[in-house]
């Protein structure tokens, strides 16, 4: 729903506020006393102003009088830009490739498996080989897709950058180098 739709959506329901708080009442109420007759007139004077306090909030946030802010995919302005980015757990990295960043491990196959899903091999910062499928960790991310007819693995890596809204972004691992696909 956009700002529009919404002022209008605000503007339609304070008319009808409006009308309804101005219609004559259509059923007889029997004064049972001077109190309670003048309690309801405190009501209703008060619903009044109620209603018109929103109309007029609403007409100045229209007017561009008042303030509102929709972040719409852009960074929040309110976090520094110079604010450091902290790591993403504190204490040694665990072995194997659960404590490899996405950056660290290159992908070197895909082994298309029918019964378990497809399963990617990589080779790590430590000259090793490990089979990863969709749902395993490392360090910094996790394997959400294999694609075996493209050749490649999609991780999403956690990002702790104030400068992006997203808290990750989606790294792609290709047998394929993107510079030599592009030239074919």
């Amino acid at each position: 729903m956009t700002r529009r739709d919404l002022s209008w959506y605000l503007a339609a329901a304070g008319l009808v506020l409006l009308v309804f708080a101005s219609a004559p009442a259509t059923q007889a109420i029997p004064e049972e006393s001077s109190e309670a007759a003048t309690g309801s007139a405190e009501d209703q004077e008060y619903q009044k102003q109620t209603v018109e306090d929103i109309l007029q909030k609403q007409e100045a946030l229209l007017r561009g009088q008042r303030f509102s802010y929709d972040p719409g995919g852009r960074r929040d302005p309110f976090r520094s830009l110079y604010e450091e980015v902290k790591p993403l757990s504190k204490g040694p990295r665990p072995k194997g490739v659960a404590g490899m960043l996405v950056a660290e491990i290159d992908l070197v196959g895909i082994v298309k498996d029918r019964g378990e899903g497809n399963m990617a091999f990589f080779t790590g910062s430590d000259n090793k080989g490990y089979f990863l499928r969709v749902g395993d960790r490392v360090y910094d991310g996790t394997v959400i897709a294999i694609d075996s007819r493209r050749g490649a693995v999609t991780f999403r890596q956690q990002v702790d950058d104030p400068r992006v809204i997203k808290p990750y972004r989606d790294v792609v691992k290709s047998l394929v180098p993107q510079e030599e696909s592009a030239n074919e």
